[in-house]
């Protein structure tokens, strides 16, 4: 049986509630991946040219965002990392790419998720794959931001997990 972690960055919380569902359904661990600067409303605020976000959008030099930690305790133990992102200008959130640069998900199976009002995967699955050392990237799964139970529930179980 092979043991599985959720991890997730979330930056207004629709990530974090469908990614404790999906740890909840598979008996999963879960990880919060946490910029040391969080993000603001304000920050957050994609009309505004001069966000946080927005800079950091225009600017790809600014994406490498620090975090409080990429240490996940017992990480050797996991063989199944499931990996959830908001979509941010059609990409994964900048804070989960840093997050997967610096860990080795080598031997792992990587199966990611991303959460979104109106965007598509676009490439944001790719984009992290290329990112990554190693791991076995499955195809990434989109979720609407307030998605149900039941389509949480029928990926899940789709997962053979």
């Amino acid at each position: 049986m092979s043991k599985v972690l959720v991890i997730y960055y979330s930056a207004q919380g629709h990530t974090k509630l469908i990614a404790e569902k999906i740890a909840n359904n598979l008996g999963a661990d879960i990880f919060e991946i946490m910029p040391k600067e969080k993000y603001s409303d304000a920050d957050l605020d994609w009309t505004d040219n001069d966000s946080r976000a927005s800079r950091e959008n225009e600017d790809e030099s600014l994406r490498d965002i620090e975090l409080e930690t990429t240490e996940v305790k017992n990480w050797a133990d996991y063989d199944t990392v499931i990996v959830g992102y908001p979509i941010w200008w059609g990409i994964a959130a900048w804070p989960t790419n840093s997050f997967i640069k610096k860990v080795d998900l080598s031997g792992k199976k990587v199966i990611p998720f991303c959460v979104s009002h109106s965007s598509g995967v676009g490439e944001s699955d790719e984009l992290l794959k290329a990112d990554a050392n190693g791991g076995d990237w499955a195809e990434c799964h989109r979720f609407f931001q307030d998605a149900g139970d039941a389509s949480i529930k029928e990926w899940t179980d789709s997962l053979g997990l």
